[in-house]
């Protein structure tokens, strides 16, 4: 059937955007840049006649208001003065904005088109150079150049085959592979899996497989460090670091629901917690509020390495992730508000000279440089954030490098980004089911893109900033917040459901794709993994990728085959699609099948076994510290005005005047206090119901004697009673 390729222009309102490109393209060339911009959308329907029919729907939900109609058929950028450079999405890959705008349109009775994606349309000086403008202005790894006759429905890419590493003939060739494929592994990695297939199962792995373990085996997935043998100064610790963590547990007094064997952890709440539910959470019904036991739930993670990379996407995934651990705990929970925190280097601003920044510290070109790190990372946090509808209460931010006294760089060179959240949990919902053979494994969410690649053991590199850019670009995730709104909201209504929640077990997709995520819920079964059942978003990809990328908005479930169709009644309603992939086998075996049949996977999980300890030599470096040297002419203001200039000091409102501080109704407490919500208060306080007055408090600072002997948990106490809201704490 014929196909048409259509296209729309339409005003773009990508004033920040163009302001970073012209700031970076100065920065890079010297030159100042004028540009202007339009959207382009492409259509590929067909109905050759599709934009007549449905003009008026289409101009209305394509301008950028309502009220002002900027949607034209032909382009207003005019080529005569200067060249049009037109960047948008691989033709490969369908767009989460496209499954977006398609869910729009069918809502506004627009049928009989299959795609939608837009680019923009950027017009130039003619002497700007296309490839040089496209390293600024667009994201590498997802993005292209048009050329004037681009077709979105040209099926003309290539799909990667599944190949073998004969490490059976040479263990050098495990060697090369891991340098070409990015995985990471150290020396004893090299050696386990080396002995693994040419010992134990006596094959030669694909590249699948090879993969797959990297990602499920790395120091991201499996925290060897912490769970390692350590020594100091040719001195053995006594106990692992995960062992004296482990040991705080012995002193909870039975207060601790969930540690260490799920997404987040939870401790004991309350009896008895009065909340609204829909009667019927898979159609439109009426709120009851109901009563029941309801336990208190925090997740924190660090997103450091994607955000060094790219600090909007990376802080974007760092939010969304923990948001799914969150909604991932047991076999449902509820997200209620978020804190996050920054950790960077010196910002160096331009006509801002501090003494204490040293304009000698390079960057690796991998790693992207503090200021960058300080803006787009707290605006891709509070991107995702606004989107989803989940509060930030509050947060840190903190900056450092200097030169010590030995000539060492100590600086956040890779940064930190800190996303924590608290949420709630149903009592019957606080134990995930066990595997067993009836059950079917289904996906939730996103369609499989080629984003996330290799996460796991990019996070797991020794030294930031020696590997490959392409590897690199390639390993960070890039979020879609309506897509995990979506998500969550099935998950929440699967844990509401009064007939009974068809989730017997779910599992946030994180590092290692679905490798990871499918082994660990079937962990002590095995499964039989169809590639041609899951929802793709780019026809291109390989087995590899689907496999292992850790694509976003995505979750793994065992879902009971008698409520398979509550589920996806559910999803309908919420517009997510919901792939079943697999059958749970009573053989401990995971098996991918190609799309043409070929097994691109087959591991008997149960001769992998549990490796030994990696074992740390450690040595203690002294630090050589210099004596505070001031200047004889330094004033009091002078040196008053340093310390306020001082990030970790200076004004938070970059922070806190972006970012949603109160949706839900939940929150007593936020980032701000006072009547003009200027000062940071001391401390954040979440409700647990619109009824009750029991919920949650965060605080960063840490529990040490203050004022009059009191805590900073017991100042927060005296804060909330004279507030009127003792109870949250003295419940």
């Amino acid at each position: 059937m014929t196909k048409f390729h259509l296209k729309l222009h339409a005003k773009a309102v990508e004033s920040r955007k163009i302001s970073q490109i012209q700031r970076d393209f100065e920065k890079k060339s010297k030159k100042k840049l004028d540009i202007s911009v339009e959207y382009c959308y492409h259509l590929v329907t067909e109905e050759p006649e599709f934009i007549e029919s449905n003009w008026q729907k289409l101009e209305t939900l394509l301008s950028h208001s309502p009220f002002e109609k900027s949607v034209w058929n032909e382009s207003k950028l005019d080529s005569k003065h200067g060249k049009v450079i037109e960047i948008g999405p691989r033709t490969a890959v369908k767009t989460a904005a496209c499954t977006n705008i398609l869910n729009v349109f069918d809502s506004a009775g627009i049928q009989n088109i299959e795609r939608v994606e837009r680019g923009i349309r950027y017009l130039v000086p003619e002497n700007v150079d296309e490839n040089t403008f496209f390293e600024i202005a667009a994201d590498k790894m997802t993005e292209v150049v048009y050329p004037s006759d681009v077709k979105l429905d040209d099926e003309s890419y290539s799909i990667e085959k599944v190949f073998l590493i004969d490490v059976l003939a040479s263990k050098q060739n495990l060697i090369e592979a891991n340098k070409q494929l990015g995985l990471a592994l150290d020396q004893s990695d090299l050696d386990f899996y080396y002995d693994f297939f040419v010992n134990k199962v006596k094959k030669n792995p694909t590249d699948v497989e090879l993969f797959d373990l990297a990602q499920s085996d790395s120091e991201h997935s499996r925290h060897w460090f912490f769970r390692g043998e350590i020594w100091i100064d040719e001195k053995k610790r006594e106990k692992s670091l995960m062992t004296s963590i482990l040991d705080t547990l012995k002193h909870s007094n039975d207060n601790s629901l969930i540690a260490f064997c799920d997404n987040s952890s939870s401790i004991r709440g309350f009896e008895k917690v009065w909340r609204l539910r829909p009667s019927d959470p898979s159609i439109a019904s009426p709120m009851v509020s109901i009563s029941s036991p309801s336990h208190l739930i925090y997740s924190a993670e660090t997103h450091n390495f994607p955000t060094a990379v790219c600090p909007f996407q990376g802080a974007t995934t760092g939010t969304g992730g923990r948001i799914r651990d969150i909604h991932a705990t047991g076999k449902g929970a509820y997200e209620i508000a978020g804190t996050v925190g920054y950790s960077f280097g010196n910002l160096n601003i331009p006509g801002l000279e501090l003494p204490w920044e040293d304009e000698s510290f390079e960057y690796p070109a991998s790693i992207s440089e503090p200021a960058k790190i300080a803006v787009e990372a707290s605006n891709g946090a509070s991107d995702y954030g606004n989107k989803f509808g989940e509060p930030v209460i509050c947060g840190f931010a903190r900056s450092f490098g200097q030169r010590l006294g030995n000539g060492e760089r100590c600086e956040y060179l890779k940064p930190i980004m800190f996303s924590g959240g608290i949420g709630a949990i149903d009592e019957d919902e606080v134990r995930k089911e066990p595997c067993s053979p009836y059950q079917k494994v289904v996906k939730i969410g996103g369609p499989v893109y080629r984003i996330g690649v290799g996460g796991g053991a990019a996070s797991s590199v020794s030294v930031q900033g020696n590997r490959e850019n392409q590897l690199d670009f390639a390993a960070v995730q890039r979020g879609d917040a309506e897509m995990g709104g979506k998500l969550h909201r099935v998950v929440r209504s699967c844990a509401e459901r009064n007939e009974g929640n068809p989730l017997m077990a779910i599992h946030d997709q994180g590092a290692g794709g679905n490798g990871n995520v499918i082994k660990e819920l079937v962990e002590g079964c095995g499964v039989t993994v169809d590639s041609n059942s899951f929802q793709l978003g780019d026809e291109s990809i390989s087995l590899r990728e689907l496999w292992t990328a850790e694509y976003q908005e995505n979750d793994a479930a065992l879902v009971d085959p008698s409520l398979l169709e509550a589920l996806q009644t559910i999803a309908k309603r919420e517009k997510c699609h919901i792939s079943v992939v697999g059958d749970v086998v009573a053989e401990q075996r995971v098996k991918l099948i190609g799309k043409s049949g070929e097994i691109a996977v087959d591991l008997d999980t149960r001769q992998l076994g549990e490796r030994e300890k990696k074992i740390f030599n450690l040595k203690h470096v002294p630090r050589v510290l210099q004596k505070l040297k001031l200047s004889e002419n330094l004033t009091v203001r002078e040196a008053l005005g340093r310390v306020l200039k001082l990030p970790t000091v200076a004004s938070k409102r970059y922070l806190t005047c972006k970012v949603d501080r109160s949706v839900t109704g939940l929150v007593a407490q936020q980032q701000c206090v006072g009547p003009l919500h200027t000062p940071l208060a001391d401390v954040a306080v979440a409700a647990l119901s619109h009824f009750d007055t029991v919920g949650l408090l965060k605080n960063f600072e840490p529990l040490c004697p203050v004022e009059n002997n009191r805590t900073n948990y017991e100042r927060s106490c005296h804060f909330i009673r004279t507030r009127g809201r003792s109870e949250l704490c003295e419940k």
